[in-house]
């Protein structure tokens, strides 16, 4: 098992699709991770189980979407010392504003850092824990810095038509 392994953690299948950007990511700087569905409403009991063994499983980070009332993040936060890294997705009755409200709320002393909704939210998310990462991993803290620099090259300076 790698040294860097990230958890990708969804509410439902109908998530994967905005979550998958963060597996993306990760896949392009070589972290091991994983991809789970588990709902904090449906599958309470597997949520516990997963939140409980993740240090036992070497999970490093934990990148959580969800939406609508969107307690997984907040509740696997809860129940592990792991950073968790949440996403609000994008939901039908409130354009995602009720996912990012639901996470962003946590209590103090349970804390979970939140990320735009949507796409955006899941790339930052996976860029964020390979931040984390690179803390103590000076080959993945050379690709993030040259990843930023091909970001920043890739700006031109004069608008083009």
């Amino acid at each position: 098992m790698k040294k860097n392994k990230v958890s990708i953690i969804m509410g439902s299948n109908s998530d994967w699709k905005i979550m998958e950007q963060s597996q993306i990511i990760l896949d392009s700087f070589k972290i091991d991770c994983e991809t789970k569905i588990i709902s904090a409403h449906r599958t309470p009991e597997r949520l516990f189980r997963y939140a409980k063994s993740a240090n036992k499983n070497k999970i490093k980070v934990i990148i959580a979407g969800a939406g609508g009332a969107a307690h997984l993040p907040g509740m696997v936060s809860a129940l592990t010392n792991i950073p968790v890294l949440a996403v609000p997705i994008k939901s039908k009755f409130m354009d995602g504003l009720d996912s990012l409200l639901s996470i962003v709320q946590m209590p103090y002393g349970v804390p979970t850092a939140t990320f735009a909704v949507g796409e955006a939210g899941a790339k930052n998310a996976a860029l964020f824990a390979v931040s984390i990462l690179s803390i103590y991993d000076n080959s993945l803290l050379k690709k993030l810095t040259n990843w930023r620099k091909k970001l920043t090259n890739s700006v031109n300076i004069m608008p083009k038509s």
